[in-house]
């Protein structure tokens, strides 16, 4: 059998890839038997936890507050139940959250149509979208953008980060395969770095996951576009890259945020910071280092400015890390959500360790 080129390729830059901390140990913050959570924040101030969760059985609320290990639906339990005839005034299906340095929680509930959607198919002809702004002083929904300049057949918004020194949100849309700007004064949103070699999937990566490809019933293989992103605390710049390919990409967000700029210069911009394992998720902290998942490895690796690869912590129960938050206390918290051990992707078997779990882990001390 020939070894695929991206083990290969990932070989080759083990040498600068450090050993884990050895004082690292996974820690369980919370437990949610069969609900799967997905996104994960933690407010810089108050050091407050969120977790979201996806539209699906067994459903219980979208959006959490975790208080003493237990989930308190958040910002109310109205917005949490689930209504499709008021999808503007209640979540749909929360994908991913950011607390920034202003106290607010901001919230992206996105449903994509069946065919632009990363995870599973429906028979949605068109997406619902929405960004939620609240704030933490008073947990009132101060504005609610709705995207109603993206193709919402095509359109899969994934994650996102707030700039608030130019009032901007950066999101990643694995569907269009670029990356979205959003105005967070006007409402108006630009599409940037579409079908860019640094937000497409590597054609014929397969993620290899717990010794098999993550592949669906039908034999068709998970692929995702650019999905996880970060944004340094200074703004400077702006993380990213594919589920499906190791390259972690940066750009400088003065360039992103230029209107005059095209794709092509854009491009040009791009930086390839390192090369990296599996990624879902990631996440940046106060020295601008960024952590992300490795998940063929188990393990949560950082990227310092420099582009060297370390390794935070390796834990068999590290399974598909997908989001992260980072807490005043010195901890990383991340969401483990097994997505490769969905029925979906195991012939109809449940391979899923329940409970589900969030955990956190010591940041490192240099």
């Amino acid at each position: 059998m020939k070894t695929p080129v991206f083990i290969l390729m990932i070989s080759l830059f083990a040498p600068f890839i450090a050993n884990a901390q050895k004082d690292a140990k996974l820690i369980e913050v919370a437990s949610f038997d069969h609900n799967q959570p997905i996104g994960v924040t933690v407010a810089p101030a108050s050091n407050r936890l969120f977790v979201s969760f996806p539209h699906k059985d067994p459903f219980l609320y979208a959006l959490t507050e975790i208080v003493n290990g237990k989930r308190i639906p958040f910002p109310d339990e109205e917005w949490n139940k689930y209504d499709t005839t008021l999808t503007k005034s209640h979540f749909v299906n929360v994908q991913d959250l950011y607390a920034d340095g202003m106290n607010n929680l901001w919230v992206l509930d996105s449903a994509p149509a069946g065919g632009a959607a990363v995870i599973g198919e429906g028979k949605k002809k068109e997406g619902k979208f929405k960004l939620i702004q609240i704030s933490l002083d008073n947990n009132k929904v101060q504005r609610i953008y709705t995207f109603d300049d993206l193709p919402k057949n095509k359109s899969a918004l994934n994650d996102m980060c707030i700039d608030n020194s130019r009032q901007l949100a950066y999101l990643s849309d694995p569907g269009l395969h670029a990356i979205v700007v959003l105005d967070l004064n006007s409402g108006k949103s630009r599409v940037v770095l579409k079908d860019d070699k640094s937000t497409v999937a590597t054609p014929g990566f397969k993620l290899h996951l717990d010794g098999k490809d993550v592949e669906d019933n039908t034999g068709k293989p998970f692929v995702s576009n650019v999905n996880g992103i970060a944004l340094t605390k200074d703004n400077r710049w702006f993380y990213f890259r594919a589920i499906n390919q190791t390259k972690l990409y940066r750009i400088a967000t003065e360039h992103l945020v230029n209107v005059t700029l095209t794709d092509a210069n854009l491009s040009a911009k791009v930086e390839t910071v390192a090369e990296t394992g599996i990624c879902h998720g990631m996440i940046a902290d106060s020295k601008g280092y960024i952590y992300l998942s490795n998940s063929a490895e188990h393990a949560i690796q950082y990227v310092k400015p420099g582009g060297k690869v370390y390794t935070l912590v390796k834990d068999e129960r590290l399974s598909w890390p997908d989001s992260f938050g980072i807490g005043s206390d010195g901890y990383l918290y991340l969401s483990a959500s097994q997505m490769n051990r969905l029925p979906q992707y195991n012939n109809g078997v449940d391979k899923v360790v329940y409970p589900y779990r969030v955990y956190k882990v010591r940041l490192p001390k240099d």
